[in-house]
């Protein structure tokens, strides 16, 4: 059986790839993008922690010298389950 799932990719020419994470709920998706667009636009760093084992820090100075591409994948149930994104946690402390 296969999915789709959103995928952002946040690239920086010096740093190389600083997050690559695909999404299946396209809210959460939704939500993350708008939580990057809003780090650029308001010159704060983009932070986000899920509150049990994924964190991610961009300071805003190296956000606006990055790339972000976003993409909709194809996979298989069986990628879903092994590489099921940490931002979407289930359970979060």
């Amino acid at each position: 059986m296969n999915m789709s799932g959103l995928n952002i990719k946040i690239l920086h020419e010096t740093f190389g790839t600083l997050l690559d994470e695909t999404f299946v709920n396209q809210i959460q998706f939704k939500l993350f993008l708008k939580m990057v667009q809003s780090s650029i636009e308001m010159k704060t760093d983009l932070t986000f922690f899920n509150g049990v084992d994924f964190l991610v820090h961009i300071p805003h100075k190296h956000l606006v010298n990055s790339i972000v591409m976003t993409k909709l994948d194809f996979y298989s149930l069986t990628d879903h389950l092994i590489n099921k994104s940490k931002i979407e946690a289930e359970v979060t402390k």
